[in-house]
């Protein structure tokens, strides 16, 4: 009798030791499978085996996979898994305009998207073309310059035309996107001034396309949260709005520093933020602005536009806000909103990224400041797939041309109230409905 038969005949009487069973183990291993089929080896495969965790699929392709609960109620709950649809489902966006903003942000945010998807882009450059269409897998045919952009009208994949030039080309290639029958969603501010606004809406509305203005910090889960807070009066009335967006400018052949291009300086580029955010988390319109206007004599960045615009603003009920923006200091971008019982604070609350929000109350006499932690979302994927879900469903947006208006309309009064030295008044809006479409499905 050999040993392993020896082992064998043991084993049947009594259970094996550890230094038996390791070593038979050893010596079956490398002779090739004494413990390959046995029954011990079958049941730890079978518990270790792959399974599937228990989910919800819902039938529609909107609605996430529901899976199965593992954190408690004493920590935030996980997001809802995402809800791409297929790439050949989504609505299909020419990019016009390879600058800073489309290559940094806007390009990346389009491969996170989940209706929106990157088919066409149009650029100036024939060398930036080439090489970003090769990033980004675009077909030749599905490239544009300046010259040709027209010819956009016969690409079936374009369904929206996103456009990221210089404000003062703005109210061009919005009217020439319409007459090619495209859709259009436009960058902030909405053009140089607000009769160019009103053309570019009365392009769009004869062409029965929609029109939507890239107002990207409507579409954020901080501002917006920060807005319903003030719609419940969770503090009380709102009386006082502070808000600032500065940043330090270095080069003078910029865009932004010529007048014909960008329309203004920091009031339009970045000040624009602090206007439209403040109407927005308020939900009211200004009655009237007063305001001051400043650029430091022989800088050469300011021969055209202003480097500093403070401002007030009076709303309904007696609330005031006090807004300033500068291109010659170290980038602030933050609000306050003070209340009767308390204020509510957001850090970077205009920047891409990075928003952090706190809030001040009393609770039983005792003061009481929090840090209010909110997921953050890429602002520019969430405002384009809002207006691709508008494109599939025939519905307005959200931010629509005549908000962009009513901002020009209100920064064309705080220009004239600096250059003036008095307050200006502010009519009221003819018809407020035409400022917003349906809230989105964020």
């Amino acid at each position: 009798m050999t040993e392993q038969q020896q082992h064998a005949a043991e084993s049947e009487a009594a259970p094996l030791s550890r230094k038996t069973f390791l070593s038979i183990s050893g010596k079956s291993l490398v002779a090739g499978g004494l413990l390959a089929g046995s029954p011990l080896l079958a049941q730890t495969r079978s518990d270790k085996a792959a399974k599937s965790p228990p989910a919800r699929i819902p039938a529609s392709p909107q609605e996430p996979i529901v899976l199965e609960q593992w954190k408690s109620d004493a920590d935030p709950a996980t997001a809802p898994t995402p809800t791409p649809l297929a790439p050949d489902q989504r609505v299909g966006y020419a990019v016009v305009g390879l600058g800073h903003l489309a290559l940094e942000e806007i390009l990346p945010a389009l491969s996170s998207c989940k209706k929106s998807r990157l088919v066409a882009l149009v650029s100036g450059n024939p060398e930036k073309l080439k090489k970003v269409s090769g990033q980004y897998g675009i077909a030749r045919e599905n490239c544009y310059s300046y010259q040709n952009f027209d010819s956009i009208s016969s690409n079936k994949l374009v369904d929206v035309v996103y456009i990221v030039l210089p404000n003062g080309l703005h109210k061009e290639y919005v009217i020439r996107a319409a007459k090619a029958g495209k859709h259009v969603l436009c960058e902030k501010p909405m053009a140089n001034n607000a009769e160019e606004c009103r053309d570019m809406i009365r392009a769009c509305e004869q062409a029965n396309v929609k029109l939507m203005i890239a107002y990207r910090i409507q579409y954020q889960p901080h501002n917006r949260y920060v807005r319903q807070q003030l719609k419940q009066q969770e503090f009380g009335t709102t009386r006082f709005v502070e808000a600032c967006n500065s940043q330090s400018s270095a080069n003078p052949d910029h865009w932004r520093h010529k007048k014909a291009l960008a329309g203004g300086g920091a009031l339009p580029d970045i000040g624009l933020y602090c206007l439209n955010t403040t109407r927005f988390i308020l939900g009211l319109e200004p009655t009237e602005v007063f305001a001051w206007q400043f650029s430091t004599a022989g800088n050469p960045l300011f021969k055209e536009v202003e480097e500093l615009v403070a401002w007030q603003m009076k709303f309904p009920g007696g609330i005031m806000a006090s807004c300033s923006t500068d291109y010659a200091v170290h980038e602030s971008r933050r609000y306050r909103v003070m209340a009767e019982r308390g204020w509510l604070d957001i850090e970077n609350a205009y920047a891409y990224h990075g928003q952090q929000l706190k809030s001040s109350t009393v609770k039983d006499g005792i003061k009481m400041q929090a840090s209010i932690n909110i997921p953050e979302t890429n602002q520019f994927a969430a405002e384009m797939d809002h207006f691709s879900d508008c494109v599939m469903n025939n519905k307005q947006p959200f931010t629509t041309g005549y908000e962009g208006l009513q901002d020009h309309i209100i920064m064309d009064a705080i220009y004239q109230s600096a250059r003036e030295g008095r307050p200006v008044k502010i009519d009221p809006v003819k018809d407020p409905s035409k400022l917003h479409g349906p809230e989105p499905e964020l």
